[in-house]
């Protein structure tokens, strides 16, 4: 999921000229001497675009804490008789938390946004090769740690879920498994399948320079294409157009424009589409997937956050700079990738010890001290072998080629 990274830098948006980089002008012809407001106006916004956005931080690790609670006490499965992680319905043990719980899975598709925002964000300005190291060197680290993890957790205690075939554990180390009919090591991965395909089709936009212009037109012509994926009967587009997912990155990158550019109507119009498809697909997951939330809640859910998105982008969370919202950014990856198939298994056999509330928050805090181990000595020292090797590498392929 991408749902994934902590880079909330960004430069004034440039262009190569003549081998030289020059500043792009602004989206909106300067004001003249008559309307100094607009101008000021103009100067806001592109000072704000160099900003970290802590907001997003604290925002992303709410949608794991979500997700979390979701897969420990509000899905369709935790809540049958004779569950494996309880044994009984969760809704008979802690109806309250069930019923909030529920709507827990609507982090997935608000890790969506937030991945659209954040890969605009922090690939702007950079080559393809950057973009392609900046998203192996945030994705692999954890992940190989996670499977690795999650996989003697499954072996150790037995009984929960099943262990997959080694070779199917080996294939999972390429995040490719998906593409390859084999499952996953542990269910919540299925996101990082939607997150690769973006970033393969965003690449492209990348490559040829990401401009204002681009980026919309990206935007227009995906959404066109995860429109007529249902009905068109072809895997191939339906493969590379994710229609399920489309919806929630183009309105992150939307928001982005906004944030970086300013609001127009071009823009809110692409948002309004993108809401009005999100909350049909919402719909559908309820309907084939969750079965245990309502449409109602979850719309509403899905509005509110939009609505924080578009404060954020529009600079009103400007003044939020706790510097520990950074921290509890860079634990939401790890903290997502593990908790699910460990965290049930650890359920399954505490469940008798303690009270059931006490030990779904012992078991999230737990988690979240792992994550920040994993990111402080697993993440960070991996993440910099790895760009130093991939530099050189791609440094001896340009070397070759001249």
């Amino acid at each position: 999921m991408s749902m994934q990274d902590a880079e909330s830098r960004r430069s004034i948006p440039r262009r190569v000229v003549s081998g030289l980089q020059q500043p792009l002008p602004p989206l909106s012809v300067p004001a003249p001497p008559g309307q100094p407001a607009r101008a000021a106006r103009h100067a806001v916004v592109r000072d704000r675009a160099g900003r970290r956005l802590y907001a997003i931080d604290g925002i992303r690790l709410l949608a794991a804490l979500m997700v979390a609670m979701h897969h420990y006490a509000g899905t369709n499965r935790v809540d049958q008789p004779g569950n494996r992680i309880w044994d009984r319905p969760v809704s008979d043990i802690m109806p309250t938390v069930f019923r909030f719980a529920s709507y827990g899975w609507i982090g997935v598709e608000i890790f969506f946004v937030i991945s659209g925002f954040v890969i605009c964000m922090s690939c702007w300005g950079r080559t393809p090769r950057q973009f392609f190291t900046s998203r192996v060197i945030r994705l692999y680290p954890a992940y190989w740690f996670a499977i690795v993890f999650t996989t003697a957790v499954l072996v150790a205690l037995p009984g929960v879920w099943d262990r997959l075939r080694t070779r199917d554990v080996l294939l999972n180390f390429t995040m490719l498994q998906s593409g390859s009919g084999v499952m996953n090591v542990d269910g919540v991965y299925w996101t990082l399948w939607s997150e690769l395909r973006f970033y393969l089709l965003f690449l492209v936009v990348v490559w040829s320079g990401l401009t204002y212009r681009k980026v919309v037109v990206f935007c227009c012509v995906w959404g066109a294409a995860a429109m007529l994926a249902p009905i068109s009967k072809l895997p191939l587009l339906e493969l590379v157009a994710n229609p399920e997912g489309a919806w929630y990155f183009i309105a992150g990158l939307a928001l982005y424009l906004m944030h970086r550019f300013g609001q127009d109507l071009l823009l809110w119009g692409i948002l309004a589409m993108a809401w009005l498809m999100g909350q049909r697909e919402l719909g559908l997951r309820i309907d084939e997937v969750e079965h245990v939330s309502g449409w109602r809640g979850s719309v509403a859910i899905f509005t509110v956050f939009l609505l924080v998105m578009v404060a954020v982008a529009l600079g009103a969370t400007d003044r939020v700079r706790w510097k520990w919202l950074v921290t509890a950014g860079a634990l939401t990856y790890p903290l997502y990738l593990m908790h699910y198939a460990a965290g049930t298994v650890l359920i399954n056999r505490l469940r008798d010890t303690m009270d059931a509330r006490l030990l779904i928050a012992s078991v999230i805090a737990g988690f979240m001290l792992l994550s920040w181990l994993v990111h402080r000595f697993v993440e960070r020292p991996v993440a910099r072998l790895l760009k130093r090797g991939l530099d050189t590498s791609f440094a001896r392929l340009r070397n070759a080629g001249g």
